[in-house]
């Protein structure tokens, strides 16, 4: 009897998988029935605006995980502005006699860094030189939206917005006292007097050798963000502090709106309503299809038209992202794994059709092994002859700093924050805490070393040696590496190193990096001191599934086509759908997609792959 119940179990369960792959085959076809039969690509018009949206942060490449339902609610995955592609079609609307204008809406712009506004506002610069206006509107201005519109010829603000300029800062919780309150002890191990990331958990203040390199580097960079708007705006020099400083003042005695004054002050051109700046844009440019909107190419049309689909078989200059923090093994789409950069090295070094190599990285740094792992890597690459190069975005820091070093060139962008060659490690002790708790800890082990990581233990001195000493290897391994890349002794090394950051200019100057210039200038550069005539930039991505080829020309699809017009067509074939299969089953195959999602943590990655 035992035997037939597990026969029939088998025959059971074989029915069931059987069941759940024909319903996922049914659900891929429909899909590919949408791609087949879903609406065209909507034709750019002879003479329009291209109009840029700016959503949430700018990103060097997509952190969002999206979810097989996000087809039906594109808007969820929109949370992100995709800097080169922002690049990529200003770049190409300079020349394209199609578009007549910009129009930079500003309002959804969380930040993302002076760095990379001042990337796309070197686009900007471009755009304009080819004797076409650019306009910039949003109902206020932050500080990194307003750098951003300085490169505007007009700027537009609403009746009742501000441009909030206030200055730089860097402020932090201390939890010195809150732990002593905790009895939470913290063991501190570390190289350099400016490596303060640990400050928080050991102070209840900032040191005087934080406070002097950080009120170094925010001053620079905030005298380049004033110089920067004040020249942009025709404005005298130190105008923005004058009236930061006056500015209560002046409001009490004018009492005006903080639009009206940054519209005395020059800081912008119109203050209107939002239907009003419908009218104007209307009035320049023409009606929209949509009623009430004005006439204009939104930047995922314009990039559909515009940008090739299918990537060159030679003359390529290949392009890796390496944004986010430092870990070992694969790590999340938001991070850079030591084992998964790597293996994007690696693959980079077997594509034949790559002349060069171009690594951006956008890091603060992370684990020391990870980054050895990814950097002899770069070294093997380059031994096996492809040339790397390195493009600091906002910040290549640390770990970010010392993935660089093996590079044939590093760049920097004037404003990015790079350095911070130092090492520290920070192992919390609740011996005390646990103790007050009742809580006592007692055992045996083999050496003196056995309970070097139990936290409800003191950290004998015997480990304490150890871990600094550990700690002290990294850092001597940290200024060599740096020595032997940026040709200077170790002794100069230490002394622009223990831990201090330095922004672009600076490290140039300190010879920590090449040259500075954007992603594009160093694109260019490449192109030139390789020899490549009409060259490609390839991004190298991991290697697709089947599946998720698919989702990535679903994505491509509602790119194209316009996410209006394709959630549209989606949602007209899934009801059919429905109908036919039932929805019971319908949800069936949703938990399988999203069980299929599960099961890959990189599933997401065909939807990013598309933005780079």
């Amino acid at each position: 009897m035992s035997n037939f119940l597990k026969k029939l179990w088998k025959i059971i369960t074989y029915v069931r998988m059987g069941l759940a792959n024909v319903f996922f085959i049914i659900f891929v076809i429909f899909f590919i029935v949408i791609l087949t039969s879903g609406p065209g690509r909507e034709p750019i018009p002879n003479s329009a605006p291209l109009f840029i949206s700016f959503k949430g942060f700018l990103v060097d490449r997509s952190t969002y995980e999206p979810t097989v339902m996000d087809l039906f609610n594109p808007d969820m995955a929109d949370q992100e502005t995709i800097v080169r592609n922002v690049v990529y079609a200003i770049n190409t609307a300079t020349s394209d006699k199609r578009i007549n204008a910009l129009i930079l809406n500003l309002s959804p712009l969380v930040g993302g860094g002076i760095s990379k506004i001042e990337e796309i506002g070197q686009a900007i610069e471009k755009f304009q030189a080819s004797g076409k206006p650019v306009y910039a509107y949003s109902d206020d201005y932050s500080q990194q939206q307003y750098l951003l519109a300085s490169y505007a010829d007009e700027i537009y603000i609403n009746k009742l917005g501000t441009v909030a300029l206030t200055g730089f800062g860097l402020y932090r919780n201390f939890y010195k006292d809150a732990a002593d309150k905790l009895s939470v002890k913290f063991h501190v191990f570390r190289v350099g007097n400016y490596k303060d990331a640990v400050e928080p958990y050991i102070r209840n203040d900032m040191s005087d050798a934080s406070r002097e390199h950080n009120a170094s580097w925010i001053s620079t960079l905030w005298k380049r963000y004033t110089s920067k708007i004040e020249a942009k705006r025709s404005l005298a020099e130190g105008s923005i502090d004058s009236m930061i400083a006056n500015i209560e003042q002046t409001l009490a005695e004018q009492k005006i709106s903080q639009a009206q004054l940054a519209l005395a002050s020059g800081y912008v051109d119109h203050v209107v309503s939002r239907n009003q700046m419908d009218d104007i844009f209307k009035e320049k440019f023409g009606e929209g299809k949509d009623p009430g909107s004005f006439n204009g190419v939104g930047l995922k049309q314009y990039l559909a038209d515009v940008k090739p689909i299918l990537p060159s078989q030679d003359n390529n200059i290949g392009l890796i992202v390496a944004s986010g923090s430092i870990v070992g093994g694969e790590g999340a789409p938001s991070q850079i794994g030591g084992r998964s950069m790597s293996n994007l090295i690696e693959q980079a070094s077997n594509d034949k059709s790559l002349k060069a190599l171009i690594i951006r990285i956008d890091s603060g740094g992370g684990s020391a092994f990870a980054s050895e792992v990814i950097r002899d890597e770069i070294a093997t690459a380059r031994a096996k002859g492809l040339p790397i190069y390195i493009s600091m975005g906002s910040v290549a820091a640390s770990g970010g700093y010392w993935i660089a070093t093996d590079a044939e060139e590093v760049w920097a962008t004037p404003t990015t924050i790079t350095g911070s060659i130092g090492v520290f490690g920070l192992i919390p002790n609740l011996t005390e805490s646990f103790e007050r708790l009742g809580i006592h800890s007692d055992g045996v082990g083999t050496t003196g070393l056995a309970d070097i990581y139990e936290i409800d233990r003191p950290l004998s001195p015997k480990a304490q040696v150890v871990i600094q000493s550990s700690v002290d290897n990294i850092y001597r391994e940290f200024l060599s590496l740096v020595s032997n890349a940026r040709g200077i002794s170790v002794e100069q090394v230490h002394e622009i190193a223990q831990g201090r950051v330095w922004i672009g200019e600076k490290a140039l100057a300190l010879g920590l990096v090449d040259q500075l210039g954007s992603l594009n200038d160093l694109m260019e550069h490449v192109a030139q001191q390789q020899g490549i005539s009409g060259y490609h930039v390839k991004p190298i991505t991991r290697p697709l599934s089947t599946l998720e080829q698919v989702m990535l020309a679903l994505e491509e699809q509602a790119r194209v086509t316009g996410d209006a017009a394709f959630t549209s067509a989606i949602n007209e074939k899934w009801s059919g759908l429905s109908k036919l299969l039932g929805n019971s089953e319908m949800n069936n195959i949703i938990q399988q997609l999203d069980q299929k999602q599960a099961n890959n943590r990189y599933f997401a990655q065909c939807f990013s792959c598309i933005a780079l």
